[in-house]
């Protein structure tokens, strides 16, 4: 595959994951905990933590993408592997999403909780592991892994800018969101999220399910 299909299929790939992690980070079910945390900062205190969490979100995805298959062969484990263990972490945070439910696999009560002690709540309990946990961090290795040029690893970088970004945004606006979504539209989104979280993690364990057991997909192998 080269020239125009080549750049086609990056596009269609870097959409592919840009709209995952989007799902997965979640960032107007982000609102309410943000609120809470920040419930003793005053407009410009809030308007920082929000930029040191998307920063944060940025660092440790990028880090991850780009490092964490190298990670992964060190401990001798596979990216089909990788792919059926980071689809059931995304299935699990989908359910408890379609249930409008925040997971214990993003954050646990002890994290928020202790993230309301501290200064930096933009790094723990915010970025990580509430925005960038385990399923972001899963989909970013396999992204990148799956990437066959220049061209998709910039894209990939982008995708994870463009993440950053928009939990940025949701952040930043999140008293506004907050009045007018209110619980039940909060809710809403986070159940959509969650149906198309769990529609990508399916794809995610299919394909490592097939690298592992390529007899399950063509028999005769």
């Amino acid at each position: 595959m080269t020239g125009a299909p080549l750049i086609s299929s990056d596009l269609h790939a870097a959409l592919q994951t840009l709209i995952a992690l989007l799902a997965i980070l979640n960032p107007i079910g982000a609102v309410p905990i943000f609120i809470a945390l920040t419930n003793d900062e005053d407009p410009q205190q809030r308007l920082a933590t929000a930029r040191l969490a998307a920063k944060a979100v940025a660092v440790v995805l990028l880090i991850s993408a780009f490092l964490g298959e190298y990670i992964l062969r060190f401990f001798g484990i596979s990216i089909a592997a990788f792919q059926v263990a980071g689809g059931l972490v995304l299935m699990l945070l989908a359910f408890s999403m379609l249930q409008a439910k925040s997971s214990r696999y993003r954050h646990t009560p002890e994290e928020t909780a202790e993230g309301m002690q501290k200064e930096a709540v933009g790094v723990v309990p915010l970025a990580i592991p509430l925005l960038a946990g385990p399923g972001t961090i899963s989909t970013v290795i396999i992204a990148h892994h799956k990437s066959a040029s220049w061209l998709a690893d910039i894209l990939l970088t982008l995708d994870v800018l463009a993440a950053a970004a928009v939990a940025y945004a949701a952040l930043r606006l999140a008293l506004p969101l907050s009045r007018r979504l209110g619980v039940t539209g909060i809710n809403i989104a986070t159940r959509i999220f969650g149906l198309l979280l769990a529609a990508i993690a399916v794809t995610f364990i299919g394909n490592g399910l097939a690298a592992l057991f390529p007899g399950l997909v063509h028999p005769g192998v």
